[in-house]
């Protein structure tokens, strides 16, 4: 078992590529395999009537001043491909829109990543499967017979895909976290199954999707949970991530390969205390 990691930056850098090359350092020093952004288009994505209505944000007072605050341009992206890069570390962002698709393929990313809310939204899902590029899909507030079709689009695609139970609250309570579910989904789609995690506690939940057999987990990472915005409360802090890392890699050494084996220090002791009378 080799559990991948995603730290979701997501929007937790509030719009300051300083904040997110500091998380981006602390994922890597970790272990992580990769860190994830979310990348919109917000002209397309919202609605001239919402982004019009009022909102207080440390970028103005709408709801486009709020969006745009949180966007990261080509600018920023190039310099986060250069910044990864240097850091030995994956990255790659959840579109939620074409356009913001289709500007992610400039980078050359190893994997894409579906968001929860994007799963209805079937001309991005198909512009996603198109690539047939290994594909993370979050299963918050869906029903089987939506990812029924989720899985069907990407299967006839032939598009690698891995599905990511999770539950889609800001924090999440633990009694809410519903891990049999990852059985579940990898029974009925044979497929891999990770974990998606928007709980405020750092281990507990985690440790249990890795025990459950969980082939990836991914958890929004922040600076401060006391920041601004609206992910921070449901995220690890920075400076407590090596100790996530760390807690789900025990997991897989302790599970092992499921192999019954006599290891390497048994056999002293299987010599001295050993008893074969037939």
């Amino acid at each position: 078992m080799n559990i991948f990691l995603i730290a979701e930056i997501g929007i937790n850098h509030n719009g300051d590529l300083g904040i997110a090359k500091r998380l981006i350092d602390a994922a890597s020093d970790a272990g992580f395999d990769a860190v994830k952004f979310q990348k919109r288009s917000v002209e397309k994505v919202y609605s001239k009537e919402f982004l019009d209505s009022p909102r207080q944000s440390p970028w103005g007072k709408t709801q486009r001043e709020q969006k745009k605050g949180l966007e990261f341009g080509e600018k920023e992206y190039v310099e986060i491909d250069k910044y990864c890069k240097l850091k030995n570390i994956l990255w790659s962002a959840s579109a939620w829109d074409i356009e913001s698709q289709n500007f992610l393929r400039k980078f050359n990313l190893k994997f894409n990543k579906v968001a929860s809310p994007m799963m209805g939204n079937f001309p991005l899902l198909k512009e996603i499967a198109s690539e047939r590029k290994k594909t993370f899909i979050s299963t918050g507030m869906c029903e089987l017979k939506e990812i029924d079709e989720v899985v069907e689009l990407f299967r006839k695609n032939n598009c690698e895909f891995e599905l990511m139970h999770c539950v889609s609250t800001y924090p999440m309570e633990e009694e809410n976290a519903n891990l049999k579910v990852i059985e579940t989904l990898k029974k009925r789609y044979n497929c891999k199954v990770g974990y998606s995690g928007h709980e405020s506690s750092l281990l507990k939940v985690g440790i249990i999707a890795a025990t459950l057999g969980a082939t990836s987990i991914e958890r929004h990472i922040t600076l401060d949970r006391a920041m601004y915005g609206s992910d921070q409360a449901a995220s690890i802090s920075y400076n407590t991530l090596k100790s996530f890392a760390d807690s789900v890699r025990a997991v897989e050494k302790i599970l092992g390969s499921g192999e019954k084996i006599i290891t390497e220090s048994e056999i002293a002791v299987r010599k001295k205390l050993r008893l074969n009378i037939r």
